[in-house]
Order: C-alpha cells, then sequence, then structure tokens
C-alpha cells in the first residue's frame, strides 16, 4: 500500500492556540513586526508605490506595443499572400513582426501577473485605459490609420474614468 500524500490531506487549521488581543476587548489585535494594528481578513486598499505604477504602465505599453507590432505585420502577410499567393496563416505565422509582437504580447503578460500580485485588480485593471491612447497614437503615427473625433473624445473620457478610480480614496 502507498502512503497518502500531503496533497490528498484535508486543510487543517494551524494548531496553535489563537492568543487574545493585547489591548483588551475592542481594540485591534497588533502587529508583532510593526506595532500596528493588524488587518483581520480585509484586503483593503494597498498603496500605489513608484514600482507598481512603473510595472502597470511597462505591462500597458509593451501590450499596446505587441498589438502595434501585430498589426504591423499582419498588414504585411495580407499584402504578401495578396500578391504572391499562399495562405495567410501560414504568411502571419513566418512573419517576423508578428512573431515579434507575440513575443512583446508575452512580456507584457508576465509584468502584468507581477503587477496584480502587487496592485489590487480595481486599481490595476482602469490602467489598461492608457493602453487606448497609445494604441491610438501609434496607429495614426506608425501605421498610418485615422481617427476621428469621436475616437479621441470617447478615448479621452476612459483615460479620465481611470484618474477618477486611481485618484480616489478608499
Amino acid at each position: 500500500m502507498s502512503k497518502p500524500s500531503d496533497a490528498d490531506a484535508p486543510l487543517r487549521q494551524e494548531s496553535r492556540p489563537a492568543r487574545p488581543p493585547e489591548g483588551g476587548p475592542g481594540q485591534a489585535p497588533r502587529d508583532d513586526s510593526t506595532g500596528r494594528a493588524a488587518r483581520q481578513g480585509r484586503p483593503g486598499r494597498r498603496q500605489l508605490t513608484i514600482a507598481s505604477i512603473a510595472l502597470l504602465l511597462f505591462a500597458v505599453v509593451s501590450a499596446a506595443s505587441g498589438q502595434v507590432m501585430l498589426k504591423h505585420g499582419m498588414q504585411i502577410a495580407t499584402a504578401r499572400a495578396a500578391d504572391a499567393g499562399g495562405s495567410l496563416a501560414l504568411r502571419a505565422a513566418t512573419s517576423p513582426w508578428v512573431l515579434l509582437g507575440l513575443v512583446v504580447f508575452g512580456v507584457s503578460a508576465i509584468a502584468w501577473l507581477a503587477a496584480l500580485s502587487r496592485v489590487p485588480l480595481s486599481v490595476a485593471y482602469p490602467f489598461n485605459a492608457l493602453g487606448y491612447l497609445v494604441i491610438l497614437i501609434a496607429s495614426i503615427i506608425l501605421l498610418h490609420e485615422r481617427a476621428n473625433l469621436l475616437t479621441w473624445v470617447g478615448s479621452l473620457l476612459v483615460v479620465s474614468g481611470l484618474l477618477i478610480v486611481v485618484l480616489s480614496k478608499p
């Protein structure tokens, strides 16, 4: 017979007895390492640090860059498939711009995961709105696409919502 692994065992509560709060009834227990009141089960809202904001911005800008590279690669693959014939899927799969776009997009996903480990999702996710502006500007400058006034107004409204969420107090 084989011995059951720990993974198969039911979850157990910690065997140490709970300490009563130090400050008496009505006071929150103190965190031993800081001396401040310890949080009890409430995740709360963490403070945004410069490093967290930089990580979020990197994730958003790299995702937007990857999208622009994918679009550029697909434009080239479409033109080549139309000119020389052949499969668009094969042309896209062998396009250096498409492959580079996928790599950059993968890097942005890893950066996004790192950002989510530090920042609450309710704060992090609105940062994706900045991607709208980055992609809008890049598509105009790099891909020579056109944007109408309503596209600009809508994008600016979304980014205004981002600012409201990030700058609001909990």
